[in-house]
């Protein structure tokens, strides 16, 4: 390509393509650093944690100081663990029997007279003893629907005790059956005074009514009633209930209660036995052991309701069991007063959407658990194994079948140096972990709220600074249009901050860039008038220098004087050319012509002006109306031809064609010469812009021609443009003007 000249500073058209927006925004960033807030709920779930690490162990010295306290009251007493004419607790067979302090009524099936003592009754059921060895039966099957609560007091020389038998299907004895095994009934046990046999007793009743107990022998031969024996067997929705009175002269050493269960009311045969004992002889009965009262009143003393407390002998068996371990949480959380009131729109945020969110890393206590150790008639534990060693002990124990965990502490009941016992102080972490939950409800609610107040605070600001900056940049664009032209300003802000400075200091900056352009616009046409009177002057001066003086030497220096006066005189209509032009375009009416016609003719003329050039014209029959004026047209089409002419390669033709294509009509210029350079594309079209090389210039070119031809392609409502020709070397400039449909 032909050497350019100096290139003209890059207008207004430029900018939007070197325009690198970046997907993040002053308010995507800002919302991104936002999200570092995020560190703080962290910060505030380590912190609770700690502070519940603090308080467990504050729990666990207080559990510790109560099995303390309660040891320190028993300490001393060994009357209080007398196991007077009773052999000691070593078994699972072992029976405790409670003091009474008043009579029991044998007829009320709501046992309410048992009163507190309910609390100690033991579970009785398939997986303790399923007595496979007790006759008449020969084989019992695994029946989970059969088992029974019991429990045993004494008052004034009788033996008392209850059985609330849970079963699916109570079959009575036949009111014609002479044997006692045929039915449903309880067995009791007990070793004779003597100590060398075992007698029974079957309780097997026609209906529900007072018992008739009767004594037989091994195999339920020979019944013979036995009227120190009295009670009542009661229905219930579940089963019955069989309420005794045992007087104490009848019970030797040892003793035990067996449930015989049938299910078929006509074979009759016994399906399931669950009993206290594994077998009715005299090594595996179970023993008596009775508590001592002293310790339930030192023990109620205390008046400690929030723990599970228990006394446990030598021998790890329970004496003493007092409070609950589902409502023993150790902390008492305060609860809603009942005049608060909380907002139901609160309420549903709280239990749908934000409690759900919480509890993916919160675990949710719940009272809803079983403790298999509470409800064994021993206690084992490293806790306890430790205190009946004489050194207390505390320890933490999960429950296999839930998340709950257990605060367990033991201290050893001392009496002249020996352990006689431990106290065993129990406690559930769910209240400490309700505490924690809670708490971070209430870090983590808090904390949301004030981020979610910060992070749109931050958007807010972010997006009216980006809304400034936004407008900013959008006045910034509308200044310059496509031609390069100055044509709005910027309006100052009147904030007082960064943003609001810069618009002042650009407002200021496109006011007097402003008045530099309109000076060099208005430059031309000032001087092309002030120097055509100096011109003339000189022009006339020649002229008579010329008509005076006919010297050759002379004659030299005025003809080449005169060429300068004329290439002068040419370079001051180019200047003021395009500014004329402007003018005129401004005061011009449009009018329907036909366009093929116009470029016709056109294209007819410049065969007879440029005869050493080739023209071929491309146009359909058809007419292609705009609406313009032909003379501009014909101007346009002249620059166009003139910079092909200057620029085809010898023995090339000028390509001039002429479309309609949809509803704009397309003129195309082509020649073959050299390429464009890629970086003269966008700015072909403006003024003062050449790439002529030195040796072509003939004549002065300013680069004003193809900027006329955009005047004039403007004025039409049209666009040009220059590209490279991608079928041989050479250029192609298009023209694209709307078609008149009027």
């Amino acid at each position: 390509m032909p050497e350019r000249t100096q290139p003209a500073p890059v207008t207004g058209s430029e900018p939007m393509s070197l325009h690198l927006k970046s997907p993040f925004g002053i308010r995507s960033k800002l919302v991104f650093l936002s999200s570092f807030l995020l560190v703080i709920p962290w910060l505030g779930y380590q912190y609770i944690l700690g502070m519940e690490d603090y308080l467990r162990r504050g729990q666990e010295q207080t559990v510790l100081g109560t099995a303390q306290a309660l040891a320190t009251a028993l300490n001393e007493r060994p009357e209080l663990f007398n196991e007077g004419s009773y052999s000691p607790a070593t078994r699972s067979e072992d029976l405790y029997v409670y003091p009474i302090y008043s009579p029991l009524s044998l007829v009320d099936s709501s046992l309410n007279d048992w009163g507190a003592y309910q609390q100690y009754e033991v579970l009785h059921d398939n997986r303790d003893f399923l007595a496979t060895e007790l006759t008449p039966a020969r084989l019992y099957v695994d029946d989970e629907s059969l088992r029974f609560k019991s429990m045993l007091g004494e008052y004034n020389g009788n033996l008392y005790a209850y059985f609330k038998v849970t079963d699916d299907a109570v079959i009575y004895r036949d009111q014609d059956a002479l044997t006692v095994y045929r039915s449903d009934f309880l067995q009791i046990s007990m070793l004779s005074k003597e100590g060398n046999d075992v007698t029974r007793y079957v309780i097997a009743p026609y209906q529900a009514e007072p018992v008739y107990p009767f004594r037989v022998e091994e195999d339920y031969s020979n019944p013979v009633y036995e009227e120190r024996i009295i009670g009542q067997w009661y229905d219930t929705s579940d089963g019955y209930i069989v309420e005794l009175r045992i007087p104490m002269e009848m019970l030797g050493d040892r003793l035990g209660f067996a449930v015989f269960d049938v299910d078929d009311p006509k074979s009759r045969a016994v399906s399931t036995v669950v009993a206290t004992y594994r077998a009715d002889d005299a090594e595996r009965l179970g023993s008596l052991r009775l508590p001592t009262p002293e310790i339930d009143r030192i023990v109620a003393g205390m008046g400690y309701n929030n723990s599970r407390i228990q006394i446990v002998d030598r021998s790890g068996r329970v004496l003493l069991t007092a409070g609950d371990i589902q409502s023993a949480t150790g902390i008492k959380l305060a609860s809603v007063a009942g005049g608060e009131k909380v907002s139901k729109y609160w309420l549903f945020l709280q239990n749908k959407i934000l409690d759900p969110l919480y509890y993916q890393i919160l675990t949710k206590p719940s009272n809803d658990f079983i403790d298999e150790l509470y409800s064994e008639v021993t206690r084992e534990g490293a806790h306890i194994s430790s205190a009946l060693r004489g050194a207390p002990l505390t320890q933490f124990r999960n429950l296999s079948d839930s998340q709950t965990r257990l605060l367990e502490a033991a201290h050893p009941i001392m009496a002249n140096n020996e352990v006689m016992g431990a106290v065993v102080v129990d406690q559930n972490m769910n209240g400490l972990r309700t505490f924690r939950n809670e708490a971070l409800e209430q870090l983590f609610n808090t904390l949301i709220t004030v981020m979610l107040i910060v992070v749109l605070g931050l958007f807010v600001f972010a997006s009216r600074i980006s809304t400034r900056i936004l407008g900013l940049r959008n006045q910034a664009e509308a200044i310059i249009d496509d031609a390069g032209r100055v044509k709005n300003t910027i309006i100052p802000s009147q904030n007082s901050d960064e943003i609001g400075d810069l618009s002042r200091s650009f407002s200021s900056i496109v006011e007097r860039l402003t008045q530099y352009t309109n000076y060099l616009e208005n430059m031309s046409s000032r001087l092309s008038h002030e120097l055509r009177t100096p011109v003339t002057v000189v022009r006339s001066s020649i002229e008579n220098l010329g008509l005076s003086e006919k010297s050759a030497e002379s004659a030299v220096y005025i003809e080449r004087a005169e060429e300068g006066i004329n290439r002068l005189n040419l370079i001051l209509t180019n200047m003021s050319e395009a500014t004329r032009l402007e003018q005129m375009l401004q005061t011009s009416e449009k009018e329907k012509i036909d366009l093929g016609k116009v470029i016709s003719g056109c294209v007819e003329g410049y065969k007879l002006a440029y005869p050493d050039s080739a023209f071929e014209l491309d146009a359909p029959d058809s007419v292609i109306h705009v609406a313009g004026v032909p003379e501009y047209i014909a101007q346009l089409l002249d620059k166009l031809i003139a910079n092909a002419v200057e620029f085809t390669y010898p023995d090339q033709p000028i390509l001039i064609d002429c479309r309609s294509l949809r509803d704009h009509a397309v003129i195309r210029v082509s020649n073959a010469g050299p390429l464009l350079p890629e970086e003269m594309k966008g700015r072909l079209f403006d003024s003062m812009i050449s790439v002529r090389p030195q040796e072509k210039q003939r004549q002065p070119h300013l680069g004003m021609g193809l900027h006329i031809a955009r005047l004039i392609s403007d004025f039409h409502g049209g666009q040009i443009r220059a590209e490279n020709r991608q079928d041989q070397e050479g250029v192609t400039i298009t023209v694209v003007v709307p078609l008149f449909y009027k």
